[in-house]
């Protein structure tokens, strides 16, 4: 059988890398792909990135399923063009994914569905906005309304600051029809809650957790995430469960009675207080990056028999009553980033130190992979191409047996200003 990645970033390197391994699998194509996939054995990058394009290109070749791993493709309706062609497609449809390409639309919807997530206002006038920021208590958080890489993310801790991203997001030059969510702050612990869903059952994925500011100890702008690690310790089991009845299936219950019946990787960021309760920070509709190289390399199940389940619900049994496989060891990843990164990203930078595309640096149990995200080849050499070049991912008995081996890859490989985070995994270290 045959697979279609759509995207170009570590989400999608990952994506592929392990539907590769499924058994009935013969081929996975990735559109258009980066360099890690053009080396990589059983990949097949394919230079086409026009949604209508991919579908024909689909049916042309018999893809059994197609992925898709950005939030961009699902916001411009990649899954309903390839259902009006007949074509399995796992994601959710443009209606769907407004839980991620809309903050306001997904503030709005947990208000009405009873889903816990911090208080919130929604402007359009910037004027307004800035007296909201003046009166309201610090930090204050100013999120872009639409789709922003991870980065449309302001978490001020003076009025200064939250000033400043208001007028970033809505002053002058700001595009027509700009909105910001204003909201208060939420203090705990960060976690990545990732489940499959078929649009009449869930089920969930290893926990994970991202660090999103550029530098250690959380310092620095936000960003589209510097490393993450799977399983996450702050996660227990009875967060889990009220993760998954205060917040999940509320949630698809909800859309479903909205007419958006969700399907795909829905994605909660949540906070977790000290007294582990948890509060939703943002949905996503795919798959999180750096979350899903450590997710998937834990996964020991079949990604392409899952996910073609999911994106066909009748055929098969429900998700719920599917027992996923795990490696019972920590996977953690470190994000190796371009120079100026997140503001101004160079490229062109040759990669050198990179361990061969088809062999795993120890390959008697992957202990450690590289996954590309921004990476082209030129001339036969890979150069950085983007802002997040690579992630670092390695297995390990505990999660510092898994940072040492992670780094220990990360300082042979270099390019001209390369900045990655010393720190990933160090909350759960310190437990």
């Amino acid at each position: 059988m045959k697979a279609l990645v759509i995207g170009a970033g570590g989400r999608e390197h990952a994506l592929a890398w392990k539907l590769a391994q499924g058994e009935r699998v013969q081929a996975v194509f990735v559109a258009p792909g980066n360099a890690g996939t053009a080396l990589e054995p059983r990949l097949k990058n394919v230079a086409i990135t026009d949604l209508a394009e991919l579908a024909q290109f689909a049916l042309d070749e018999k893809i059994d399923l197609t992925v898709v791993g950005p939030e961009a493709a699902l916001a411009a309706g990649a899954v309903d063009i390839f259902r009006e062609r007949g074509l399995r497609i796992f994601g959710p449809t443009k209606a769907a994914a407004e839980l991620e390409s809309s903050k306001a639309f997904a503030k709005a919807f947990m208000k009405r569905h009873a889903i816990p997530t911090a208080a919130y206002q929604v402007f359009d006038d910037a004027g307004a906005a800035h007296r909201h920021v003046d009166a309201a208590a610090l930090p204050i958080v100013v999120k872009a309304d639409g789709l922003a890489a991870g980065k449309g993310v302001v978490v001020a801790a003076t009025r200064e600051e939250a000033h400043a991203a208001v007028e970033a997001m809505l002053g002058a030059g700001a595009p027509a029809g700009s909105r910001v969510v204003v909201e208060e702050f939420l203090d705990g612990e960060e976690a990545s809650f990732i489940v499959v869903c078929d649009g009449r059952s869930v089920l969930a994925l290893a926990t994970s957790q991202d660090h999103k500011r550029l530098g250690d100890d959380d310092r620095g702008p936000n960003t589209g995430g510097m490393g993450a690690y799977s399983p996450a310790p702050v996660v227990t089991p009875n967060v889990h469960a009220r993760v998954m009845h205060e917040i999940v299936l509320p949630t698809l219950a909800g859309m479903a009675a909205e007419g958006r019946p969700f399907s795909g990787f829905l994605y909660a960021g949540l906070m977790i207080d000290a007294n582990g309760a948890p509060k939703t920070v943002e949905f996503n509709c795919r798959l999180g990056d750096p979350e899903a190289q450590p997710i998937l390399m834990r996964l020991k199940s079949d990604l392409f028999e899952l996910l073609l389940q999911a994106a066909a619900p009748h055929d098969g049994q429900r998700l719920d009553e599917v027992e996923l496989q795990w490696d019972r060891r920590v996977a953690l990843g470190v994000v190796m980033a371009a120079a100026g990164y997140p503001a101004a990203p160079r490229g062109g930078d040759a990669i050198i130190g990179l361990p061969a595309a088809d062999a795993d640096i120890d390959s008697r149990d992957e202990t450690v992979k590289v996954f590309h995200a921004g990476t082209a080849l030129r001339g036969g050499a890979v150069v950085s191409a983007g802002g997040r070049v690579l992630c670092v991912t390695a297995l390990g008995d505990s999660t510092r047996l898994a940072q040492q081996r992670a780094y220990e890859v990360v300082r042979t490989i270099s390019f001209a200003g390369a900045q990655w985070r010393s720190d990933i995994g160090q909350r759960a270290i310190r437990g």
